[in-house]
């Protein structure tokens, strides 16, 4: 089975923020922003709980990049925010 890359979107509630990336190991990944192991990083100014609201799975590291820019934009976060109006 090919390697996945995955682009996912998390969510503080506590802090009403969003951080958008893309990862090859999505589960690994989501620890570390829990453990606010990302010294100096966006997440880690925040804690309280980052929850998954949102994952797309890609074959190549190319079309997850691509994607994640997609999410990054305007009209990407518009779409990333209304998922996380529903949590």
């Amino acid at each position: 089975m090919p390697s996945m890359y995955s682009v996912y979107a998390i969510f503080n509630p506590k802090y009403k923020k969003i951080y958008i990336g893309q990862s090859k190991d999505l589960e690994n990944r989501l620890k570390l922003h829990q453990e606010r192991t990302f010294k100096n990083s966006y997440t880690s100014q925040f804690n309280g709980k980052w929850i998954l609201i949102h994952k797309e799975d890609f074959e190549t590291r190319k079309e997850a990049i691509i994607r994640e820019r997609q999410l990054k934009s305007y009209r990407g976060r518009e779409f990333i925010r209304r998922l996380a109006d529903q949590k």
